[in-house]
């Protein structure tokens, strides 16, 4: 006789149809709590998930469809190239159903290469994490705010959080998930202060991530599940290898992971073979953290006669080194879609004409971030360091101050 397998605590593990069958509950439980419902999209594994599944539940008639339902789409220019392509098909697939998608993307000042080469930030780190505020989260929290004033009430907003994903979202999981008595099996549901714009509500809270595998690889893209064309963004995270490799996907060469390993899948994929340059641009955001292309602080008296608590620090790209950067991305670019046209394949637009011409026109305009204007010294040249009490720390070798 067969037995039920059990885990390490002596529970069976949650069934694909038992996920489901607990995403329409918690869709049925707390939706009609709201009249008007929006869809936080990144374009990744989770919440493509969520969008497809949640419109797959509302047409099967299995979960109450809400008065409105909006679908955020969030572009931060950096995506990688299937992923963008299957949001680029489901996006057309949506509006075909007469369903709204907003794509909400940065003021173009703010983009990611806007702001590097244009203002000269460098690149964000784990020390100056600038980024996905800035292209990501900002970017849907004014969409948001926009949605509901045209709306006028308090909005529900499912996200594509699930347990599992990140050890800090578990545990802010963990210590909220008894709040309004709501049940991890009934999704994260945060109902939040009266005044507040939304509610938000994480349907797949429970959804192990081989589920999300079958779900995009097998189910979404099946005609009986809406034919929907997500099966590229499963080959991007991995394909079959997908949950061996712990695949997570982030920007094209995000400056804040050791290694592009996203990138290097997806390159693994014949089809995707001519998007190898790409690898390139981790190598120039580590080029464009060093002395010699940014300024520095000299570390001068303030004007009330105390010093900087951080003497002499790193700052921004230089000009020369901005014009330079600009034209190496450039050049990966083209190398790219030289090669898509050749094979044609789809070509990459990670830096638009009219952001290339922004940034001549910020450079121009000698745009330099705030507390700089450009008169600084270049970040290799060395200096004697100054303390509080008058002294001064002689550069050992006078040999090493370059002119």
């Amino acid at each position: 006789m067969k037995t039920e397998q059990l885990n390490l605590f002596g529970t069976k593990r949650i069934e694909f149809n038992e996920q489901i069958q607990l995403t329409c509950d918690s869709l049925n439980l707390h939706g009609p709590k709201h009249d008007h419902w929006a869809i936080a999209w990144s374009m990744g594994k989770d919440s493509t998930t969520l969008v497809t599944l949640t419109i797959q539940l509302i047409l099967s008639g299995q979960v109450k469809a809400p008065k409105s339902l909006t679908i955020l789409c969030a572009d931060t220019r950096m995506e990688l190239i299937p992923l963008w392509l299957a949001a680029k098909g489901i996006t057309e697939k949506l509006k075909a159903m007469d369903l709204e998608v907003e794509i909400v993307m940065a003021p173009i000042d703010e983009r990611f290469f806007v702001y590097i080469l244009g203002r000269g930030v460098p690149p964000p780190s784990n020390t100056f994490r600038w980024c996905t505020g800035q292209i990501k989260v900002k970017p849907m929290e004014v969409a948001l705010v926009e949605l509901h004033k045209k709306i006028g009430q308090k909005i529900l907003m499912l996200t594509g959080v699930r347990q599992g994903e990140s050890a800090i979202r578990d545990g802010r999981i963990a210590m909220s998930c008894s709040k309004d008595g709501a049940e991890c099996g009934q999704g994260w549901y945060q109902t939040g202060l009266d005044g507040d714009m939304c509610s938000t509500l994480a349907p797949i809270l429970h959804w192990r991530v081989c589920s999300i595998w079958d779900w995009l690889k097998i189910f979404a893209p099946s005609k009986q599940y809406g034919q929907w064309p997500t099966a590229i963004l499963a080959d991007a995270y991995g394909g079959d290898e997908a949950e061996e490799i712990n695949a997570r996907t982030g920007c094209i060469g995000c400056p804040l992971a050791q290694e592009d390993k996203a990138l290097k899948v997806v390159i693994k994929i014949p089809e995707w073979k001519y998007l190898e340059p790409l690898m390139g641009l981790k190598p120039i955001y580590r080029e464009m953290r060093k002395p010699q292309y940014r300024l520095r602080k000299n570390g001068e008296m303030k004007k009330d006669g105390s010093l900087s608590k951080n003497q002499q620090r790193m700052g921004p790209l230089t000009m020369e080194a901005r014009r330079k950067f600009l034209t190496e991305i450039l050049t990966i670019q083209n190398q790219v879609n030289l090669a898509a046209q050749l094979l044609n394949r789809p070509e990459i637009d990670i830096l638009s004409d009219q952001e290339v011409d922004r940034i001549h026109e910020l450079i121009d305009l000698n745009t330099w971030p705030n507390g700089w204007d450009g008169t600084e010294i270049v970040g290799d040249i060395m200096l004697d360091r100054k303390y509080c009490d008058g002294s001064t720390m002689n550069i050992l070798f006078e040999e090493l101050r370059t002119a």
